[in-house]
């Protein structure tokens, strides 16, 4: 029953704040809901300073709530799912190498220059860190959150060749970070002796390239077994299962669930839905994955909002995150420039397109989940705080500027377009 306790009160929480922001706020719903949450958590805060009692059940309940794994293991696989069901895959097709490169070499480059960065940087405020500290959390800051960047761009009619490469990316990019982050965490932990070249290897090939084996398999046994029968009830369980089935095998056989749930998606969301779906399957099969795709983001951009009651920010810490932010946005741009100047006789760019790459590259849940899932024998805290600067700054800040930096570097295609949460991606 603590479980499902646990669960109605943040559905509840996230009813609430859905509400109060659609019938006041008004702002897009990820951004107005942890906005919401957020201020609550202060006022909580605050109310817990004057000895109010309330205020530490809500705390423990919190901390007993594990982000990471609610995050990175259940979650992330349903959103990334919904997410990819209504991406244009031939358009991603033709910004394929783009889209790679971004992901990967520009992944591993913000990587080393944050980290980088901060190890020159953190002495300066009177908290020296060991250089693979710092690349750990350039790991796990580098990643665009793509439960944000979908969440985000549905407000902002982006020119498409622009919105696939930045929706492309952020879907592919965290099963790169995951790895990065991962053998970082084993150099930090065990030494540079046990994380060779070969083990790196073999881990990537086993994550990131075994993820993607393994959504093909998966998309197209889910394809033919759609297209076998005409029954819309049916078709969504197979769905359903594919997502939960999907992620356990991927779990048992140690690949990259969230890259296997992105290229499921796309096959059922290209192949499935052109020929294995009638109309009436198709219009059922929108709009569930889009309501649960409504009612994750919610739960979670509520949870990142309430982390704030159980995360000690010092001044210090906030400081250095008004940094990192800095920091993070410059490193950025770089590791995006950098591949596309590279490729640019074959996608070319201009300025424009790069600021909005850079600025709408957006952090989210899955930084905040990797940084606490950092053992309590690093400096934890510092990390998590610095994470969680940046993270707040990026889905508010530049979550809520993306449509208007658009429309003043005339790369809209016209008005907001209403719809479900993945309606930009269509």
């Amino acid at each position: 029953m603590e479980l499902y306790n646990t669960l109605a009160l943040l559905i509840v929480v996230a009813a609430v704040f859905g509400y109060l922001n659609h019938r006041f706020l008004r702002l897009p719903a990820t951004i107005g809901l942890m906005v919401l949450a957020l201020v609550s958590s202060l006022v909580a805060i605050g109310l817990g300073k004057l000895g109010v009692d309330g205020v530490l059940t809500a705390s423990q309940l919190v901390r007993g709530l594990d982000f990471h794994t609610a995050l990175m293991q259940v979650m992330l696989s349903f959103l990334l799912f919904a997410g990819s069901l209504h991406v244009d895959v031939r358009a991603l097709g033709r910004e394929g190498l783009a889209v790679g490169a971004m992901a990967t070499v520009g992944t591993v480059l913000s990587t080393v220059l944050v980290g980088g960065a901060f190890y020159y940087l953190l002495p300066l405020f009177g908290r020296p860190t060991e250089f693979s500290y710092c690349l750990l959390f350039g790991a796990l800051i580098s990643p665009t959150d793509p439960i944000a960047v979908l969440g985000i761009l549905k407000e902002a009619r982006i020119d498409k060749r622009l919105e696939i490469r930045i929706v492309g990316e952020s879907l592919f990019n965290d099963g790169i970070a995951v790895v990065v982050f991962v053998s970082l965490l084993q150099i930090a932990q065990f030494g540079a002796a046990q994380a060779t070249p070969t083990a790196i290897g073999h881990l990537f090939l086993v994550e990131a390239v075994g993820g993607i084996v393994l959504g093909g398999v998966l998309g197209y046994g889910g394809f033919w077994a759609l297209r076998s029968i005409d029954n819309y009830q049916v078709e969504i369980m197979i769905t359903l299962a594919l997502v939960m089935g999907g992620t356990a095998l991927a779990t048992a056989l140690h690949t990259s669930g969230p890259l296997a749930m992105v290229v499921a998606g796309l096959i059922v969301g290209d192949q499935g839905r052109e020929l294995g779906m009638s109309d009436e399957t198709r219009e059922y099969l929108d709009k569930f994955w889009e309501l649960l795709d409504e009612i994750l983001n919610a739960v979670l951009f509520v949870l990142i909002g309430l982390e704030m009651l159980i995360l000690d920010i010092s001044r210090t810490t906030l400081v250095v995150g008004l940094v990192a932010i800095v920091v993070v946005l410059a490193a950025r741009w770089l590791s995006v420039g950098l591949p596309l100047v590279l490729l640019k006789r074959f996608y070319p760019f201009d300025r424009q397109t790069l600021r909005v790459l850079t600025w709408g590259g957006l952090r989210g849940g899955i930084s905040v989940a990797l940084a606490l899932s950092l053992p309590d024998s690093m400096p934890r805290d510092l990390l998590v705080g610095i994470t969680y600067v940046v993270v707040v700054f990026s889905i508010i800040g530049q979550g809520l500027t993306i449509g208007p930096l658009v429309k003043r570097l005339g790369l809209s295609t016209g008005p907001p377009a209403g719809g479900g949460p993945n309606s930009s991606a269509h």
